[in-house]
């Protein structure tokens, strides 16, 4: 009877477990991943990741849980691409309450196979930000108003055409797609829902899923129906590279990466042999490079800087009345400024101030103060060693005829004088020839 039982038991256990895994294969997998902050290259390899591995696992979704002010134009574009063409339905959820998905947010909610909001977030305000800085040629103001160039005119055209063909392709609302590019215009999580701008208004991840369930979204040419309902999420966690690549491709990371290189290998070339300086500036100056090649850097402001560091060196060499020194750094403030100013991001990105000015100080301070300290110790006359007894005073200790020995510095040295010294006399080193001091009365 009660092996019966136990059998009977095992058997119930069986049944229970194979529904179980029934219902979880019917429900799919689904992953997730967080986005958080400006967009750029570490987003879009975090991205590409996410979905590779979504396909590779068979997931049933891919949901990217979104909170971003914009970032690099380059990286939204490679990121929308990836997220159309992708094998696994992309859910995009801007989220938690106060999230925000603007500028190149705004792209990828529309770019989504299906867009969902948290109450309380807000989407829009997709103007691409200026190429030329007020005031600049190109800007030009009529009846008060300020006119825009015709670079502007494309660039914003040629964005509202990207986002107005993603409203097409996901058939959401062009109107307002437009005019988040040209007014800068925003809605809440509701008018977007009302809008027909999201797909889902959803209060959390279990919320998102539960109404997602069932929903009909084309992949790749192809229609797909969503299992989500009663999916365990399981979480995509970032990897080291990618963490590393967004720490250093922040613009003020990578600019003090860069300066830290340039002070490691001036100091090496300075001081050779020290190695430590030389090997921080070189790992510091590569990372520095790997970042300026991901982020859009004008180079005329690159060669600003490199000019301005070349002609405070050149002061601290020929020291004058300083014009070297003040044109090398106006050349350097003026070279930071716009290191990273305008193109390349649809969100006003720069070197902040704080960073410009400790960079500016930092440098000038080195360059014009350590630098001038061991040019000027370089100048100075020989303190130690055999050139330091020119010019010192010696007593005779022992002479016969032109030769003899005198005591210097408490050292006995072989001399030879033109005119003959008596011994106890006080002779000066005038001269050396090999290991023979020469001197006279």
């Amino acid at each position: 009877m009660r092996a019966f039982n136990t059998l009977a038991i095992a058997a119930l256990v069986c049944i229970l477990c194979d529904r179980i895994e029934a219902q979880t294969d019917a429900a799919g997998r689904v992953f997730v991943t967080e986005v958080r902050g400006a967009i750029g290259v570490a987003t879009e390899r975090q991205i590409k990741r996410a979905i590779e591995h979504a396909e590779r696992e068979k997931a049933n979704a891919l949901v990217i849980q979104l909170d971003t002010p914009g970032g690099l134009v380059s990286a939204t574009r490679n990121i929308v691409q990836d997220i159309v063409a992708s094998p696994v339905p992309v859910i995009i959820h801007v989220t938690p309450s106060g999230a925000r998905a603007a500028s190149a947010g705004t792209f990828m909610v529309y770019a989504a196979h299906v867009a969902a909001m948290s109450p309380g977030t807000n989407i829009g305000a997709a103007t691409p930000v200026s190429m030329s800085m007020p005031g600049m040629p190109g800007d030009a103001k009529k009846d008060g108003k300020e006119q825009t160039s015709a670079s502007e005119r494309k660039s914003v055209n040629d964005t509202v055409a990207m986002l107005k063909s993603l409203a097409q392709l996901r058939g959401r609302n062009a109107e307002f797609a437009e005019k988040a590019v040209r007014d800068a215009a925003t809605m809440t999580a509701e008018e977007a829902k009302r809008g027909n701008v999201v797909d889902l208004l959803a209060s959390g991840l279990p919320d998102l899923l539960a109404q997602a369930d069932g929903m009909r979204v084309k992949v790749k040419n192809a229609e797909a129906t969503l299992a989500t309902k009663g999916a365990a999420p399981t979480t995509i966690e970032t990897d080291w590279r990618t963490r590393l690549l967004a720490v250093i491709a922040d613009p003020n990371v990578a600019f003090i990466l860069f300066m830290i290189g340039i002070y490691g290998i001036l100091f090496e070339f300075w001081h050779p042999g020290t190695l430590v300086s030389g090997v921080i500036g070189g790992v510091s100056l590569i990372l520095a490079l790997i970042a300026l090649s991901a982020l859009p850097v004008h180079y005329g402001a690159l060669a600003l800087l490199l000019l301005g560091i070349a002609l405070m060196i050149g002061e601290a060499f020929t020291p004058g009345i300083g014009i070297l020194g003040i044109g090398g750094l106006v050349a350097f403030i003026a070279g930071a400024i716009f290191l990273f100013e305008g193109g390349g991001w649809d969100m006003q990105v720069a070197l902040s101030i704080p960073v410009i000015a400790g960079a500016t100080l930092a440098t000038a301070g080195l360059i014009f103060g350590i630098v001038g300290a061991a040019i000027r110790s370089r100048q100075r006359p020989p303190a130690t060693g055999s050139e330091q007894m020119i010019g010192s005073t010696a007593e005779v200790v022992e002479w016969q005829g032109q030769t003899g020995r005198v005591r210097v510095h408490g050292e006995i040295w072989a001399a030879r004088a033109a005119q003959p010294p008596r011994i106890s006399d006080t002779v000066r080193v005038v001269g050396r020839d090999g290991l023979v001091l020469i001197v006279e009365p």
